[in-house]
Parts: structure tokens; C-alpha cells; sequence
């Protein structure tokens, strides 16, 4: 296993909205989740702040990093997830909101729970229930539990059932 797989999920939920929310004026926008392609690998940079190296994630071929945009803007990320759909269930890897988009001064909430409602509606589509996995930092442990419904299976392994896969779906997407 690689270091950067050990590191385990370390994003905040910070609400769960019914898509994204501007936090200043409080309008909401509907959005639309594509996978990214290696022309948004030039603007998905450490220098224009993204913490982690998705162009290394692109490269793993059982992975696919999917893009959350406002729809009619699709030329500004939102935020980025990594997603691998394993026999049984749908493997959360990473996910990130774009730097203007985190700490006291973003300017939208809702990016992480919108990307984690889409792997929910991803894992119901390849017919497995809803189910999803990942790993969390063990601080955050009981954040996931609270926000997003998981339930804790041992070590930092975290799982979304059906129950809590489709709270989230019906909250962000009308059908799945």
C-alpha cells in the first residue's frame, strides 16, 4: 500500500444542502458531476492550491476522478473526488473542494456531501445498493457517523448502507 493511501479521508462535511449553497448570499446552484479530463489537469495544480496530486490519481486505471461543477460553469471546479467501484460496493479514495471553497472564508458550501451523495447514486447504478467505503483520519471518525450516516466497521473503515446512501441521494439528485 502506498503512504498516501494510508492517510484516510480528512475533508468536513460542512453541510449537507440541496446542491451547493453560496454562503454570503445564500442562493443555491444546481450542479453537474463529469469525470475530469487532462485539460482540467492544468488548473488541478499543488500551486493553484489543491492539496493532493489528482494527476497521479487519474494515472491508477481501476480509479475514475470525477469533477463537481455549477450547471452552465462548467470551466470552474468546484471540487474533485476519486471513486473505485469494487465488486461489492464503491471505494471512496479522495476528495477535495477547490482551495476558494474551504476554511471560514469559502465562498460555497456543500461540495463534499454533494460528491459523496454522487458515489451513493454511482454505487446504486452498478447495482450495489448504495453501498460505499472509505477510510477516514480517526479524528474524524465521528464526524462521518453524525453528517453523512456512516457507520464505523473497525480501524478507520467507514461504510455508507442503502438507508444512508439514499438520505444523501434524495437530498442532492431528484432520482436515481
Amino acid at each position: 500500500m502506498k503512504k498516501r493511501d494510508k492517510i484516510g479521508f480528512d475533508v468536513e462535511i460542512d453541510e449537507l444542502t440541496n446542491s451547493i449553497k453560496n454562503v454570503i448570499s445564500g442562493d443555491s446552484f444546481s450542479t453537474d458531476i463529469s469525470r475530469i479530463t487532462k485539460t482540467d489537469l492544468k488548473k488541478i495544480t499543488k500551486k493553484e492550491g489543491w492539496q493532493f496530486d489528482w494527476r497521479l490519481e487519474l494515472k491508477q486505471p481501476e480509479r475514475d476522478v470525477y469533477k463537481l461543477t455549477i450547471v452552465n460553469n462548467q470551466s470552474i471546479i468546484q471540487g474533485l473526488i476519486s471513486l473505485e467501484v469494487k465488486y461489492d460496493h464503491v471505494f471512496m479514495h479522495l476528495i477535495e473542494s477547490v482551495p476558494f471553497n474551504k476554511g471560514k472564508t469559502k465562498l460555497y458550501s456543500g461540495i463534499p456531501g454533494n460528491l459523496v451523495a454522487f458515489a451513493c447514486k454511482l454505487s446504486f447504478q452498478r447495482g450495489h445498493e448504495g453501498n460505499v467505503a472509505f477510510i477516514s483520519k480517526t479524528q474524524l471518525i465521528d464526524h462521518y457517523i453524525e453528517s453523512l450516516g456512516a457507520e464505523h466497521v473497525g480501524g478507520r473503515l467507514m461504510i455508507i448502507d442503502s438507508e444512508a446512501a439514499l438520505k444523501l441521494i434524495n437530498r442532492y439528485f431528484s432520482n436515481i
